[in-house]
């Protein structure tokens, strides 16, 4: 009820002026009336009731989400304003002139010495709204994680800033489509073809390879090609195919340090480490890896610089004196062309292309090749519509304590 909250604060000494807005309809301003006259509302009212235009309606009018109407003189608008400007409250004229009024009495009070303005406190710095900031520039949304190397969110999908159109039309094929995403750059065409030769003479190396022995068996067990394929990648270690990477860092620091081949080869030997990118199970001098020919031929004719190559190659026929089989295999010698390659084709400081081969660029090589022959084994299982794979035992040697 209005007169209860207007007594309140009528004895809150902090309060020096109060304000009622009441409406048409029921009859609460009349005892505000009497408590103005009485003298138990004793601080200035301003006041008005809402609802004086009903008059000029012919019919009754129901106003406020409440529906408030007068059901008799006593309740409309006009005579509840005309009781409580009698009573001694302070009504304005009009509604619009309402926020005049209570201005016009705090003024009074404030001139009169009744009413001391309270100091304003500081206003608040209300932060920008977040979408309107972002739609100007100012901020950005925190990303969850970032990427470099690719872009969908346009007119078509960018490799690097370069668009697919490009990509097609420039015809860089797989090795400049890989060298974008990998290293960002657009590497020049002998490069992008000596990763596309990478791929090529990494894809397969028959079904005995730990690799591809497992995918096989795998996909004989009657696993999809995904599981398939993971099966045979977990293969890939120090022991097989994963030696790239060590391969390239292991004779690229040793050229750079300028040791002589002879000396690395003993130094390694004292250290009790094995040579990675040294060695076969098959291949020797008498009987060369076609696939290192490939390679270092390659390379050997299209690289400004081979520095890293001639090193190994130095260090092969040290080993090979010591036993025919000790070559440099495809994984020394795609490592350290690879190199070779990365420093001197001008798309990387000497860092750079470093720091590339540290983070396993080689063995990505490794991976993203084999698994064409990984996938190939897998479909050609599914084609040839082969069964569960049982190892024979007489291939297992049991040792037991009958043994």
């Amino acid at each position: 009820r209005f007169i209860a909250h207007l007594l309140r604060n009528n004895d809150t000494p902090a309060v020096k002026i109060l304000v009622l807005l009441g409406e048409v309809g029921g009859v609460d301003e009349y005892e505000i009336c009497e408590a103005v006259k009485s003298g138990r509302i004793s601080k200035p009212l301003v006041a008005w009731c809402i609802g004086t235009c009903a008059a000029i309606f012919p019919f009754e009018v129901q106003f406020g989400h409440a529906g408030a109407l007068a059901r008799g003189n006593m309740e409309t608008a006009v005579a509840k304003n005309q009781s409580l400007k009698e009573a001694g409250a302070h009504v304005p004229e009009n509604f619009f002139k309402f926020g005049d009024k209570i201005k016009e009495i705090y003024d009074d009070l404030v001139e009169s010495g009744k009413l001391i303005p309270a100091r304003e406190p500081e206003t608040p710095k209300i932060p920008m709204d977040y979408t309107w900031a972002k739609r100007l520039g100012l901020v950005r949304k925190p990303a969850n994680f970032i990427s470099s190397i690719s872009d969908d969110r346009g007119d078509e999908l960018k490799y690097s800033g370069m668009p697919i159109s490009e990509v097609f039309a420039e015809n860089i094929g797989v090795g400049g489509v890989l060298s974008l995403l990998w290293f960002r750059r657009q590497l020049p065409s002998y490069a992008t073809k000596f990763i596309d030769m990478i791929l090529m003479v990494t894809a397969d190396h028959g079904p005995a390879v730990s690799g591809a022995h497992n995918t096989i068996v795998a996909t004989r067990a009657g696993k999809d090609l995904v599981s398939s394929l993971t099966s045979g990648l977990l293969t890939i270690g120090p022991r097989f195919g994963g030696a790239l990477d060590d391969a390239a860092l292991m004779f690229s620091e040793a050229s750079d340090n300028k040791v002589d081949a002879e000396k690395f080869v003993k130094d390694m030997r004292k250290a009790n480490k094995l040579i990675m990118g040294i060695g076969h199970r098959i291949k020797s001098l008498s009987n060369p890896d076609k696939r290192v020919e490939i390679i270092k031929d390659y390379a050997l004719q299209n690289f400004s610089d081979n520095t890293v190559l001639k090193f190994a190659l130095a260090v092969e026929q040290v080993t090979t004196k010591k036993k025919a089989n000790l070559i440099l295999n495809v994984d020394g010698c795609i490592a350290v062309c690879f190199v070779d390659m990365l420093r001197s084709c001008g798309a990387f400081s000497l860092e750079e292309a470093d720091e590339l081969i540290q983070n396993g660029c080689l063995n990505g090589m490794f991976v993203l090749g084999r698994s064409i022959g990984f996938i190939g084994h897998h479909l050609d299982q599914k084609r040839l519509k082969q069964g569960l794979y049982r190892h024979p035992w007489d291939d297992i040697s049991y040792l037991n304590d009958e043994d």
